[in-house]
């Protein structure tokens, strides 16, 4: 166990499972308390249980990052129940049940949907938890962006889209909150599989992706975790308003 987040209170979004279960665990691994956001109560609520027995510190919060009212009602939580707040991880997208197809074939309803989730998301609850993260003092914020937008992905616009926006996002951010002492960073993982089904990825598909990376082979949370648990402590306390790819060496640009 690393003392690296001794005393910090963290929140991560989409925390009841995939990557953000991952994360929630490194942060209560890493001394922290892990402050699980998540739709899905029944996962969130297993997730935090997981951390507490294993001996860690970890709450479950109910939260639809998407809903300004759910984002103000969970920061009126994290200030009645820890007053202050060192980080926050920006994880929650909608992304595994996409099925992929032409943007032109894009229902407006899913398109709305997506960019509620993934995009206006982080902007609602990073704005709603703005006074939490003031007080906390040298606080950080890991926004979750993806390396499909510098691949142009094709049969995933709007998450395409999506995760352009979150990485100019944290550019302006990062210049906002600057004088706050507030860090903002983000990651941009490339194909990374985790206990979440992935249906819409074929064997080929998954193939041509070992081949198009330097590393040649599949990227698990256990390959992610540690960058955003640096993010997030004071090993990186000059670094923001950067955005770092951790795909295997997928894109050279």
């Amino acid at each position: 166990m690393s003392t690296s987040l001794e005393g910090r209170t963290v929140v991560v979004t989409g925390g009841g499972q995939g990557l953000g279960r991952a994360y929630a665990q490194r942060v209560a691994a890493d001394g922290g308390t892990a402050v699980i956001a998540d739709i899905n109560t029944e996962s969130g609520e297993k997730v935090a249980a997981e951390i507490t027995e294993a001996g860690g510190n970890a709450r479950f919060h109910y939260l639809d990052v998407g809903d300004q009212a759910s984002c103000r009602a969970f920061a009126e939580f994290v200030d009645r129940e820890f007053g202050s707040l060192h980080g926050l991880v920006n994880n929650a997208a909608i992304f595994s049940t996409i099925v992929m197809r032409p943007f032109w074939e894009i229902p407006v309803e899913e398109w709305d949907r997506l960019m509620a989730v993934n995009l206006r998301g982080p902007f609602l609850l990073t704005t709603a938890l703005l006074p939490a993260l003031r007080l906390g003092g040298d606080s950080s914020i890991v926004n979750v962006s993806s390396d499909a937008v510098w691949l142009g992905r094709a049969g995933y616009l709007h998450y395409t889209a999506s995760k352009g926006g979150v990485t100019g996002m944290t550019y302006s951010m990062a210049r906002e909150l600057g004088g706050d002492g507030i860090r903002v960073n983000a990651i941009s993982p490339g194909p990374t599989y985790t206990e979440v089904p992935r249906g819409t990825v074929s064997a080929a598909q998954k193939e041509a992706m070992h081949a198009a990376q330097a590393l040649h082979r599949d990227a698990g949370p256990e390959d992610m975790v540690g960058v955003v648990a640096f993010l997030l402590s004071d090993d990186s306390r000059f670094i923001t308003g950067q955005v770092l790819s951790v795909s295997g060496g997928l894109l050279h640009r």
